[in-house]
This record gives C-alpha cells, structure tokens and sequence, in this order.
C-alpha cells in the first residue's frame, strides 16, 4: 500500500510538473512567431453558451489574470465534481436498466425442467453502449454542445477533449492499473475475443478520424462521412456482441487439445476440463450444477448463472468451516456480505464506488448498508404475513387417520387457527366413500360443525363397522365445505369477499379414513415407489406399513443395496430385520445419511423387503407357507385351510423402495437466496426521494471495511477528507437528490432527467474551459487535452484502480478502455459533425473542420496506442509475466513508467505543435 501511494504522489507530481510547462509554453510562443502567425494560439476570449465573457478584458494586469485563473480553475473543479456526482445517478440507472433480469426454463437430462433467472442485457452490448455512454457523457455531450453553440460550426474543444481523454484513459488509468494490482497477483483480460475486436474499432475510429480531416476530403466534413462514423458505433456493438457469443468464431478459430486423462479445451479464458465417462465419451459437465451435456444454443448467461452459484455454494461451506456454531440465518448474512465483496462487478459499480468514496459519500459496500437493503427485504416479507395473519384458517388436523375395523367409533379433527378468533364460523361436513363402503364399512354421516368464539377444535364422530369376513384394507373420506360467518345481529352472511377477509378453508379440507382388517397376518409394504430425502436430515426414517390386518408378531427382514449412492460414503445402516408385534401396523428402518452439503445432488440406492415370517409365542419362526401364497397341491383345501393360507403374512405392492437423496433444501434455499440478492442494482438503485435526500445530507466513510472484522463491530467512522469533500459537494448532492429514483419506469426515467443535467454542466464546463484558456493565453485545443480532459476521466482513473485491486480479471479496468474510446469518437465526433454536416448541405455550404493541432494529435495518439497494446500483448504471452496487469515488481515499474512516459510524450509534442514550436502534418 506504500507504493501504491508512493506511486500516485509521484503521478500527480509529474501530472503538476506538466501543467506547469503547458502554461508555460503560451508565454514563450508569445515571443516566438513561425511565419508571421501561430495558429494555434487564441487569446481573445468570446462568449460561451451560457456564461457571457468577463469584462473587462483589456489591458489586465498579472494580478487581474492570475485572480481570474485561479476563479475558472476553482470553477471547472468545482463543476467536474458537480458531473461526477450527477453521473452517479446516471450510471446507478444504467446499472438498474442492464441488470434487469428474465425467466428461463431448460430441461436437465432427466427431462426435468427448471426455470432460472438471466441477465436481459448482454455484457458486452451493455458495456460499449449505455456503460460506456455514462463513462463518456461529458465528453460526448461537450462535442455536441460545442457544435450547437457555434452555430453549426466546428470547435477545438470537443474533438480535443475526446482524443485527449482517450490518452489519458489508454496511458495514464492503465499505467496506474498496472501498478496497483497487490503483490504476487496477476490480473488477466478474460473475454480476449472482445478486447480484440474493441481495441481495433478503437485505433480504427482515430485513424478515420485522421482520414476525413486531412486525406479524404481535407478541411471539409460530408454528410456521407459522418453519417458513416456516428454508424460505426451500432456496428461495433454488433460485431462486440457476435464475437462474445462466438457467432462465426467457431468456423474460423481452430481449438487446441492435449491428451491427457481428461479433455481440455484451450480457449480465451484458459483451460476447461470435461471428464472422461466410463464409455470413452466426455462430459460436458458444469460441477454441481443442472447444465449438463448442455448444447452449443445455450447462452452463455446461464453458464454463469452456474458458476456464479457455484461459487456460493464453496463460500457457504468456507463459512460453515470458519464459523461451526452459526446457523443458516447466519451464513446467510454473512455470504451475503461476502458475495457482493467479492463477487464481479460492473464498470457502473466501480464508477459509482469511485464517486462517492471521492465526496464522502461512503463505502457502498459498508456492512451497514447491505443489512439495511437486507431489513427492506424482510420488512416487505413481515408486510405479507401480517396481512395473511388477519385470516382464521380452517382444516382438518391431522389428515389423515388409520384405523382398525374393530375400533367401534372414531374421531375426526376439524380446528381454527389464526385470525380473529371472536368469530362465529358454521361450516358443513359429510363422509364420501372410497373403497369402503357407506353403510357395509362405515356409517354415513354428515352436519354443521360451530365454532363458537373462543373455540379452536371441534370432532366429528364417524361408526365404523365390524365384521369377520377377511379383506383388503379400505377407505374413505370426509369433506368441509360452505363456510359461513355469524354477523353480529345473528343473521349468516352470504357475501363471499367479506368471508375471505376474516376466514378461509385451508388445506387439508378432505380427510382420508383408512379402515385396516384385524382378521389377517398383514401384507408389508412401503408406502410409494420412490422417496426423497434431504442430506441434512441426519436420521432417514423409513416407513414399513403392515396392512390388511396386523393379528399377532411378524419378523421382517430387508437389505440395503448400493445404487450412485455407496454405503460408508453416502449412507450407513445398522440391523437387518424388524420386528412386528400384535395390532402393531408400522415400523421404521433408520438410515444414516452423509451431509456432505452438495448442491443439487441425486443419488440413489435401494431398500428392498423380504419374505416376513410369523412369531409364535417364544418368538421363534413358524413355517410361513411360502409367504402366504396359496399352494398348488393336487389335494384341495378344507375350508380351515383355505382361509388359514389367506392369513400368513405377505410381501404388499410395493416391497422394493428407491431412495433418492436430494441437497438440503435449507442450504438449497440460501444458495438460491444469495444468487437473487447478487445482483447490484438493488443495493446502487433508490426507490424513493426521502432515501435519495437522506444520503445526500449523510457523510460516511470511504475506508474499505477489512473482510475479517467482527461482525457485531460498529462501522467506521469518516474521515476529516471526508467531511470536507462532503461539505464541498452537498450542494451537489442535495440539488441532484431531486433527480427522480431508479425504481421509476424501469430506470429510464433517471436516466432521461441525469443525462440532461449533465448537459446542462458540460455546456457550463465547456465555457468556463474556453475562458480559462483564454485568460492565460491557452488554445482549446491544449485545454481540451490537457486540463479538461484530466477533469472529466479523474473518476473513471479511481473506477479502474478500485477494479485493479478488487476484480478477478482485467476486464473492469483496461478491458472497456478501448470500448469507451472508440465510442467517444463514434458518438461525440459522429454525433456533432453528422448533424452540422447535414445542416451545412441543407444550407448549400461546406462544413469545414481545420485539421491543425488535431490532426497531429490524433495521429500522435494512434501510433502509441499501438505501442501500448503491444506492450499489453506481450505481458499477457510473456512467461515471466504471462498478465497484462500486476506481475513481478520490476515488470510493473517498467510498463507503467513507459506509459506515463507516453502520455507525456504526448502532451508535450500536441502542446509543442499547437504553439508551432514543431511542424505538424
């Protein structure tokens, strides 16, 4: 961390040495003339767009200029943090817009379908259109207004501030980004692919910028030239996108392979392992995951959505290790934290991070403000249920009841819970048959059951009949129905609405009645085919029914057979029999089930029952007949035999059970819990006007909170830097806070009422910056590349060291470098000239543009920008550094002194040309 700040005092001490020379220069072009002129100095002031010129303006003394400087310097600073803090609001709706989530539904292998929730937007269509909109808007928007402002005529302000702001993004933030990546750790662009393709639009945008001013038509812009540019910005979009999702790739760009026991596949983003089957056939299987054998039309957000949870499910368990005693609720809360610190981010996050860190506005991700947006979601919960809380519930408890023929009469349970309990409910009963029979098996009864206030239990009474003829078990059912309510002048209300409001009939409303035969041995037997049970549950009861009877004492024996799923590893067991006493008509078989906390997990094996033998009195083992099974003998059966047979006891339906254990459905829910709360635009959006405003007039801290502090430990507290860049800025904050919340239309409406107040500001930059120049003796166009251009990309600089340190790739910080600049040309350039140049034809006049010092400019920018990506090019192949940011100490002084010897470069030859010390083209 030393370094770090050793590095960046000595950044903006050679940042500050530079302006000096810049300011410099002027006052010895003053003395030097080239030809009689110097076209690149102006040192008649005019007036802007919005500000009129300050007068007087002749014969000022030093002191009158200096006064003057230092009031447009405090001025354009003020208002560049003014344009930082309103695209805050800017970027938190682009945020809110691009994070917009859909349902998908894919089928697994098993045929089964899930339904998951992906990003609308694409990643890379997000970033190089309203990401890089938001980054840019000032420079953009100056072009534009620029051009607006004169009239349909070109300036040297806007063109100059985007080349100017494209070195400094492609020089300066990566330098620093280079730098700043701790020791030891490397950070590698991860969609290669998309850096290509972005990184050639951006050298072919300046390039094109040079050709139309000083090749194709020099000193005139045509319609058809810029129409083409501001086109160029949708057609890098599209070939960004087509190249992310491998569009035509595949055909073109050979993979490699190496042998080995498993596939790997080479690709842009390193090595991916698919497992060998046992057949010779490879897997292409996500771990954990439901995408497996996933095809090649499945889009690659929900491989992410996969590897995003994937990466919940490790840190839940890291957390379950290193906190043993924390229950679920717990974890949950500190996963949560824990996601959203560590997890990838948007440009828009680090842009917003940087911001507020800069105005004091605080850490977004404080622990204070996740368990504040956590407390929004739980109050919004607590509003459900207390609304559902107001509503008595009416059911049968329990439902579902087992019974012998010989019980005589039984009971059945209707209760009242929840609600106004002051009530006088009425609700009907009556028995429906099933296999059995009214009146051969039961008696048919029917009635009103009153709940009279107070009352929460009623029982409805059903006769059951007695007989000795031997039968399958039989059942039947009991109905509610027709709830009614007692008004209080004793009348029942029939208004079906008002009833809803005060009670409900809930399940279960049907009541299940199963008469078991006292008159056999009983038929054992599970109760389904196939049972699921959750790894977590410790203890697996599995029930053995005996029905059709349950006279005297049976042993059952079973066994346990391995499927996926292997004793020792997944299950344990202990005994192999159960045994059956008289009148007894279940059992249980104990399963003991490994925890091994895996998400979706199915696995197998099998509990299969065998042939029950009959007890006698000693409990020894009478011969059974088989099972029970008639047997066919050639002499036939007495009567007494014949229904002797039929009462030994026998194997029912089902005697073979496939066990299949899932994940814990608690630690399933949290995982799916955290994946829903991931996502960034709930915690950089506002839903209201009072939230807005009362961040606005509250200052926090900007420290980073440390990942191991107690979580119970009160947060920090701000700084003296923070308290004053929050008072510095709180007219800013509060004048902004009445930009309307996120939450409105989706996010477009904040992004409609910002991207107009950043308007209105570039359009006061823009005046300030041409009088500030003026004032000294500085040409817009030096201006433009130098102090405007530093004022506009200072927090996408701290956006992009934020990303450096914090973000697994490099992509966040150097990666939309390229992107950005090539729209700052597409659009700012594209914008501004398409239109003067269709209103100069509509007028039948030329649009004409002076290549002078932005010709040599851009041309001086697009040869090192080559060197610079070379330069990251052959970092990321080198096998000493094999990244393009961080690696050995040496590396990293080395690449970021030559790109901050670039940028130097740069200025200092733009500032040289500008004044005709040196020739331009």
């Amino acid at each position: 961390m030393a370094s770090h700040n050793m590095f960046m005092k000595k950044t903006w001490l050679t940042i500050l040495v530079v302006a000096i020379l810049l300011l410099y220069i002027p006052l010895a072009s003053s003395r030097k003339v080239v030809n009689g002129t110097c076209p690149g100095v102006n040192l008649e002031c005019k007036p802007g767009l919005i500000l009129p010129k300050w007068m007087p303006d002749d014969n000022l003394s030093t002191g009158d200029k200096v006064a003057r400087t230092i009031v447009y310097s405090a001025g354009l600073i003020y208002l560049f943090l003014g344009v930082s803090i309103v695209a805050d609001r800017f970027m938190a709706a682009i945020e809110v817009i691009t994070s917009q989530e859909k349902l998908v539904t894919i089928k697994r292998p098993s045929g089964e379908k899930m339904t998951v929730s992906v990003r609308v937007w694409n990643e890379t269509v997000s970033n190089l259109s309203l990401m890089a909109l938001g980054s840019s808007a000032p420079e953009i928007l100056l072009s534009v207004i620029e051009v607006l402002g004169n009239g349909f005529k070109a300036g040297l302000l806007g063109p100059g501030t985007i080349v100017g702001s494209a070195a400094f993004n492609m020089f300066m933030i990566i330098a620093l980004c280079v730098y700043v990546v701790p020791a030891g750790e490397l950070r590698r662009i991860k969609h290669l692919r998309v850096f290509f393709i972005t990184c050639a639009w951006s050298l072919f945008a300046y390039i094109w910028l040079f050709l139309m001013i000083s090749v194709i038509s020099p000193r005139r812009i045509q319609v058809w030239e810029g129409v083409l540019t501001l086109l160029c910005f949708p057609l890098t979009v599209i070939t960004a996108y087509l190249t992310d999702k491998r569009i035509f790739m595949d055909k073109f760009l050979p993979r490699k392979y190496r042998k080995s026991h498993k596939l790997v596949v080479v690709g842009e983003g390193g090595e991916v392992e698919m497992d060998k089957l046992p057949d010779g056939k490879f897997d292409n299987h996500i771990p954990d995951g439901i995408l497996r054998n996933m095809s090649a039309e499945e889009s690659a957000e929900l491989r992410e959505f996969e590897a995003n949870r994937r990466d919940y499910i490790e840190m839940l368990r890291e957390l379950r290790k290193k906190h043993p005693d924390a229950d679920m609720e717990q974890l949950e809360h500190m996963a949560n934290f824990e996601i959203i610190n560590r997890g990838p981010k948007s440009r828009a996050f680090y842009r917003i991070q940087a911001t507020r860190k800069l105005t004091g506005g605080g850490n977004i991700l404080s622990k204070k403000r996740l368990e504040a947006l956590e407390h929004s979601h739980e109050e919004e919960d607590v509003t459900v249920l207390e609304t559902e809380s107001n509503i008595s519930c009416v059911c049968f408890d329990p439902g579902h009841y087992t019974v012998f023929e010989n019980v005589g009469t039984m009971y059945v349970y209707v209760v009242r819970r929840g609600g106004n309990l002051d009530n006088t409910v009425f609700i009907d009963y009556k028995t429906a048959d099933g296999t059995a029979e009214a009146g051969g098996d039961f008696e048919y009864t029917e009635g009103t059951l009153v709940f009279r206030p107070g009352e929460t239990e009623k029982s409805i009474p059903i006769d059951i009949v007695d007989d000795d003829v031997f039968e399958e078990d039989e059942h039947f059912y009991v109905h509610l129905n027709n709830l009614r309510l007692e008004e209080t002048d004793g009348t029942l209300s029939s208004d079906q609405y008002e009833i809803s409001h005060k009670v409900k009939l809930t399940t279960p409303f049907v009541a299940t009645v199963m008469i078991l035969d006292d008159d056999h041995s009983g038929c054992f037997t599970f109760d389904e085919n196939v049972m699921e049970i959750v790894e977590s549950v410790g203890q697996a009861k599995i029930r053995v029914a005996r029905n059709s009877g349950a006279r005297g004492t049976v042993k059952l024996f079973y066994q346990v057979l391995d499927g996926t799923a292997k004793l020792g590893r997944d299950y344990n067991y202990e005994g192999h029999e159960l045994i059956f006493e008289n009148d007894q008509t279940e059992q249980f078989i104990t399963i003991q089930i490994v925890d091994d906390e895996e998400y979706e997990k199915d696995e197998m094996f099998f509990l299969e029952l065998l042939e029950p033998h009959p007890l006698d009195d000693e409990n020894d083992s009478v011969d059974s007949g088989a099972g029970g099974e008639l047997e066919n003998t050639d002499k036939e059966l007495t009567e007494a035999e014949r229904i002797a047979q039929l009462g030994k006891p026998k194997l029912g339906d089902i005697p073979k059970l496939t066990i299949r254990i899932k994940e814990s459905k608690e630690f399933k829910n949290t995982v799916d819990k955290l994946v829903k709360k991931a996502n960034l635009s709930a915690l950089l959006g506002t839903s209201t006007w009072t939230q807005q405003f009362a961040e606005a007039l509250t200052v926090s801290s900007g420290e980073d909170e440390d990942e191991d502090d107690d979580p119970e430990a009160e947060s920090k507290l701000p700084s003296c830097f923070d308290y004053v860049m929050h008072f510095l800025t709180v007219f800013w904050k509060v004048l902004f806070a009445f930009v309307p919340p996120t939450d409105y239309w989706g996010g477009w409406l904040c992004f409609t009422v910002s991207i107009l107040m950043i308007g209105l500001l570039t359009a006061v930059i823009g005046d300030f910056a041409s009088h500030f120049g003026c004032t000294i003796g500085l040409s817009d166009t030096v201006t433009a590349i130098s102090f405007v251009a530093l004022g506009t990309s200072v927090p996408d600089t701290f956006a992009s060291k934020v990303a450096a340190i914090g973000d697994q790739y490099a992509d966040s910080s150097i990666g939309n470098v390229t992107g950005s600049n090539a729209v700052n040309v597409f659009l700012g350039i594209g914008l501004a000239w398409s239109m003067a140049a269709i209103y100069h034809a509509y007028k039948g006049t030329d649009f004409e543009v002076e290549p002078g010092s932005l010709a040599f400019s851009v041309s001086l920018f697009c040869a090192f920008a080559c060197i610079c990506v070379c330069v990251l090019l052959a970092r990321r192949w080198s096998s000493e550094v094999a990244g393009e940011l961080g690696g050995p100490v040496r590396f990293k002084v080395l690449t970021s002194s030559l790109f901050v010897f670039l940028w130097l470069t740069y200025l200092m030859l733009s500032g040289l040309e500008a004044y005709c010390y040196i020739e331009g083209w």
